[in-house]
């Protein structure tokens, strides 16, 4: 578990591929269990650890995750990730396909089928009950021999987003079964990347950015690191 930001009030971590944030049906140890003891450790605290979380990421997916380390963080933090404007969400995705535009605005109305974990988006308004708007932009960063590099920023926060709406426009991102790339990836997860979050602190009211690593390793990910352009 890599911390990359850590106050009294907040603290994130680097998600890897195949972790999960919180429980679910494998009963895997989650990275809540991993922070909490991590905090248990460091500040040889008794008791029960406190911690929130806010948000969270698909699990194939890495990347940025944070915590709430006080009640009074978690709910500012709640609401702020509610908000379309308060937190900056960027993401690196690395995509089969160059888009037919290098930069865009993609907005669709995405329904989620609960019995495949799998979402579905269309243009066209209210396609399907419980359908809801879901937005974002995109930008064309890097291209490698078969792979290029999509810079995501996410208006809304929806379920496998911008997976599903990437595919809508015929990107599959690699390793992604589930929204149509060829193939998987040897650890089962998929190439996209939670690569900052960019809001003001919740407690102290004062900017702040966390940025992650690509996951180390990986020979698409090393290659683009390299370039100057992505290093902030």
């Amino acid at each position: 578990m890599e911390v990359i930001y850590e106050d009294n009030h907040l603290i994130a971590v680097n998600k890897a591929c195949g972790e999960i944030v919180q429980g679910d049906k494998t009963g895997d140890e989650t990275l809540i269990d991993q922070v909490k003891a991590y905090i248990k450790k460091k500040y040889n605290k008794p008791g029960d650890v406190f911690l929130g979380s806010p948000h969270r990421l698909d699990r194939p997916t890495s990347g940025v995750v944070l915590f709430a380390r006080t009640s009074k963080a978690l709910t500012r933090l709640s609401e702020m990730f509610k908000s379309k404007d308060a937190i900056k969400k960027t993401y690196w995705a690395v995509v089969d396909v160059l888009p037919e535009n290098l930069e865009d605005t993609l907005e669709h109305y995405l329904w989620k089928d609960e019995g495949r974990n799998k979402s579905y988006a269309s243009e066209t308004p209210k396609p399907k009950k419980g359908a809801r708007f879901c937005s974002l932009s995109y930008r064309h960063r890097a291209s490698l021999n078969r792979y290029h590099l999509l810079e995501v920023d996410l208006q809304t926060g929806r379920h496998h987003q911008i997976r599903v709406q990437l595919s809508k426009i015929g990107c599959h991102i690699k390793g992604d079964l589930k929204y149509g790339a060829a193939r998987s990836n040897y650890d089962g997860g998929i190439h996209l990347h939670a690569r900052k979050l960019e809001l003001m602190h919740p407690v102290r009211k004062e900017p702040i950015k966390i940025v992650a690593k690509p996951p180390k390793g990986d020979a698409i990910w090393d290659e683009l690191i390299k370039i100057k352009e992505l290093k902030g």
